[in-house]
């Protein structure tokens, strides 16, 4: 395992998901974790659970589509923890429709939480990371941002733009020592795929090469060695976890 030890994490849409798995595999590397999402009933119980496993967790309520609470966020955790290392934009919604029929209001939600929200809490992050002259800067993207996908035109584009603000973000932080990833889960084992059926879960294990879907773990892997020293010289690249679902 990669140490984190005594680096500060923020994770974004952390109340469930990989987002949930993510703040703890980043605890469980020797970071102390700030943990935020909307619902803060669930960020509690995960607090909860980080610090019943020896970590240091701490709970923020915030949407990152609003940017008042953005900032607001950033500075309870700056307050906390008096710095910040590593931010893991991984908050995301859906309002998946064809395109000919989608409402404005479905396009615009999508954009603003899966694009505007990271480029709102990367502005907040890069003055502690820029006078710190180091951090770490992960979007999670998909492999649908780079294969697309049929009725959720609003989403690729926002994840593929996330990929696109991901390369420009490395060019501008790169003097100050601040790596930009972004890591590309394919189809992972989380309880938005819990739901279909069993015949579509084995259609889709046909497109993926490896022959299964992904795990939290394999996801959460490549975040945590993002995230670490080791990839001190890695920046503006997408780590594709699909198992070879689309080969870019």
């Amino acid at each position: 395992m990669f140490s984190l030890k005594d680096k500060v994490a923020v994770v974004t849409g952390a109340s469930q998901g990989i987002g949930r798995e993510t703040a703890a595999a980043l605890s469980a590397a020797g970071a102390r974790v700030a943990v935020a999402a909307r619902n803060e009933q669930k960020l509690l119980s995960l607090v909860a659970e980080i610090q019943a496993a020896g970590g240091q967790g701490f709970a923020v309520k915030m949407d990152v589509a609003n940017a008042d609470e953005v900032k607001a966020g950033f500075k309870q955790v700056l307050d906390k923890f008096g710095r910040l290392d590593v931010l893991v934009n991984n908050a995301a919604i859906t309002r998946d429709g064809l395109a000919m029929r989608m409402k404005q209001d479905d396009w615009d939600a999508v954009l603003r939480t899966n694009l505007t929200g990271a480029h709102l809490c990367i502005q907040q992050a890069l003055l502690p990371m820029m006078r710190a002259r180091a951090g770490r800067i992960i979007n999670i993207t998909s492999v649908v941002a780079q294969s697309g996908n049929p009725g959720q035109a609003n989403y690729v584009a926002a994840k593929a733009g996330l990929i696109g603000l991901t390369k420009a973000m490395a060019i501008e932080m790169a003097s100050r020592n601040i790596t930009v990833n972004a890591v590309a889960p394919g189809f992972i084992e989380t309880p938005m795929t819990d739901v279909l059926p069993e015949n579509v879960k084995e259609a889709l294990k046909t497109r993926i090469p490896l022959g299964r879907m992904g795990t939290p773990r394999d996801v959460t892997s490549a975040i945590v060695f993002l995230a670490s020293d080791e990839a001190g010289y890695i920046t503006g690249h997408v780590l594709n976890v699909n198992g070879g679902m689309h080969l870019a």
